[in-house]
């Protein structure tokens, strides 16, 4: 449950960032491009933090090389 999580978090920070390269390129105002790439930001540092809790409550494992 904790890997679909990720992997649908990954897939909102990758299409945040396509829909704000779209807006910048359309020339349909840097506003919109602005809102979807904080959106972006804000998704980046949660995942990130998801991560790091994950780590610390067991619910991610590293692997022995």
């Amino acid at each position: 449950m904790f890997k679909l999580v990720i992997i649908l978090m990954l897939l909102g920070v990758i299409g945040s960032l396509f829909s704000g390269l779209f807006f910048l390129c359309r020339g349909q105002g840097g506003d919109r491009a602005v809102k979807a790439l904080t959106l972006r930001i804000g998704l980046s540092i949660a995942l990130f933090a998801m991560l790091m809790l994950g780590y610390k409550f067991g619910l991610i494992s590293s692997h022995s090389l």
